[in-house]
């Protein structure tokens, strides 16, 4: 897999907000580590079982990790057409393995309060997750993390930062570039929910 961080941390940068609500669509932050079941209520994981499958996850009890907003989509529209050459561009992928793509973003917040807090830290993470996430086994899949400063307001309003996760996967025609992106997605949350991400039984969480 072809996995990369960056960072976009200036002042004027999205920044990764829990809660949020959107007026204008009526969408709203849905807490999933309170209710699983709830994962009923995102569309994009009802049309797509893959992404409600890593929400959950994400959101598990036991898990280090809290997400906050997620979409997922075809790349083999007219709009994302830029997006999908360049996919085949980083993947130096041959054009017959190159004419559909699918895509998704979550927005993920660790909840060690400690690492939540510290940029330098989670680059340290980001670090350890793109070098295991080069050893799996999807040549026609890409990672690619991105920091962003973060607001979390639950029980105390707490600033620090974030990754958005971008899992892509390439493919000869729809149906194959989905089933990548469904296997990398799957190997992509392993990783983050390995015993190496584990929060200490000594640290404060932010929830």
């Amino acid at each position: 897999m072809l996995a990369e961080w960056t960072a976009e941390c200036a002042d004027d940068s999205p920044h990764i907000v829990v809660p949020w609500s959107d007026a204008a669509s009526g969408l709203h932050y849905i807490d999933l580590r309170a209710e699983s079941y709830d994962v009923a209520e995102i569309s994009e994981a009802e049309h797509f079982p893959a992404l409600g499958r890593a929400l959950r996850s994400l959101n598990a009890t036991r898990s280090p990790l809290l997400t906050s907003k997620c979409d997922a989509w075809s790349m083999d529209t007219p709009e994302h057409a830029d997006a999908l050459q360049l996919l085949a561009l980083d993947l130096d992928t041959d054009k017959e393995e190159a004419h559909a793509g699918f895509a998704s973003y979550i927005d993920i917040l660790w909840r060690d309060r400690a690492l939540f807090a510290s940029a330098h830290q989670q680059q340290d993470r980001l670090d350890k997750i793109v070098r295991r996430a080069q050893r799996l086994d999807h040549p026609h899949a890409k990672l690619e993390c991105t920091l962003r400063p973060a607001m979390l307001d639950q029980k105390a309003a707490l600033e620090g930062y974030a990754v958005t996760l971008y899992v892509f996967g390439l493919g000869p025609d729809h149906a194959t570039a989905l089933r990548r992106w469904e296997l990398a997605l799957e190997d992509v949350v392993a990783l983050l929910r390995s015993r190496e991400f584990e929060v200490p039984r000594t640290s404060a969480t932010i929830d």
